[in-house]
């Protein structure tokens, strides 16, 4: 069923069709708004969040509504997932339904005893953010962790995961900025040497709070956006749905509530099918979020491949593709990441002449 789906999505994309046969891959899901640290390169910090959680009704609905289509659920969004009380139930229904959960964590509440329960999930996916590798650069990313003491739970969460001969995926992550940027190859040898982590990943950072003169330039755009045809589409705490990960941080507008209304109807809603029109006719820089966007685009070839593939799949070679191609071991054209934009130039002002002594 799964493969059909995306079989179906493939065709449509391929097609350019505003109009899906299929539902979307992948959601992120943000089962709590809440979160335990201030960091200056998260939307949060210019988006006011309520101290709540996803209700169970809405979460239930989600997963029944997606339960055929969706391969994975990423339970991550503007909070810290060990905040939610019911994060173990929701990896458990997840697994119930077919679809792998993923989640990515901040690490200041990886405990062992934390850490042992994670590790007796049904959990495919860790990502655990690590934004440097002094403490002068992470404490600056990371308000309120101790270098020493996330680091700390990092290893022995490997460590555990490496012991019990885990299949848990798990891939330290950090955003490359201004600060962290020359201890990039420090990170990388740190984090390969460790037992446990299967992967080390480099990001671009894809937010408007520490680049804000980075964006695409219009004939970036001349391939249609991925997240429109797979997702991930992005379900708020409050059971809102955004057209895909950055759009509520851009201040888009939802396109629908997953407690109110089918996600076969938000999928395809009027809002969904006039993005994709405008994507298809290279024009998306007419439409207000994605002009703001800083996403790294992937080259159709990579889209298709994601297509085509399962999701899981598409996660674990993720890493490796971004690797080489930053490393300019495979063709930049692949990627896009967000860039420094030129400045418009001033508009010219007419002199007036210098009047003449009479």
């Amino acid at each position: 069923m799964r493969a059909w789906n995306r079989a179906r999505l493939l065709w449509s994309y391929l097609t350019r069709s505003a109009t899906p046969t299929g539902l979307p891959v992948e959601f992120i899901v943000e089962t709590t708004a809440k979160c335990n640290l201030y960091c200056p390169m998260c939307p949060r910090e210019t988006h006011k969040q309520p101290k709540e959680d996803m209700s169970d009704d809405v979460f239930r609905r989600l997963i029944a509504e997606a339960s055929t289509s969706a391969e994975h659920m990423m339970l991550i969004g503007l909070g810290e997932p060990f905040m939610d009380r019911a994060i173990f139930d929701r990896i458990g229904h997840c697994e119930q339904h077919g679809i792998s959960a993923l989640l990515s964590t901040n690490g200041t509440f990886l405990d062992e005893k934390t850490s042992l329960r994670v590790l007796d999930t049904p959990l495919s996916h860790i990502t655990l953010s690590f934004d440097g590798m002094s403490r002068e650069s992470y404490e600056y990313y990371r308000k309120g962790a101790r270098f020493e003491k996330v680091r700390d739970n990092f290893i022995r969460f490997a460590r555990l995961k490496h012991e019990r001969r885990s299949s848990l995926q798990v891939v330290v992550q950090m955003v490359r900025m201004e600060r962290n940027a020359a201890e990039v190859d420090e990170f990388l040898r740190f984090w390969s040497a460790q037992p446990g982590v299967d992967e080390v990943r480099i990001k671009e950072d894809e937010t408007d709070l520490m680049r804000p003169d980075a964006g695409h330039a219009p004939e970036d755009w001349k391939h249609p956006c991925h997240y429109l045809w797979r997702g991930p589409m992005y379900v708020k705490h409050s059971g809102d749905v955004y057209p895909c990960c950055q759009s509520y941080m851009l201040d888009g507008a939802p396109v629908g509530n997953i407690g109110h209304e089918s996600l076969a109807a938000i999928w395809n809603s009027d809002a969904m099918r006039r993005m994709r029109r405008l994507h298809v006719a290279g024009r998306a820089g007419e439409i207000d979020i994605c002009s703001k966007c800083r996403t790294t685009i992937p080259h159709p070839v990579l889209v298709a491949g994601s297509l085509l593939l399962h999701g899981s799949t598409v996660r674990r070679l993720l890493p490796w593709v971004e690797r080489l191609t930053y490393l300019a071991r495979l063709p930049r054209r692949l990627l896009q990441p967000p860039r420094p934009l030129p400045k418009p130039n001033p508009e010219l002002v007419r002199i007036g002449g210098v009047k003449k002594p009479e």
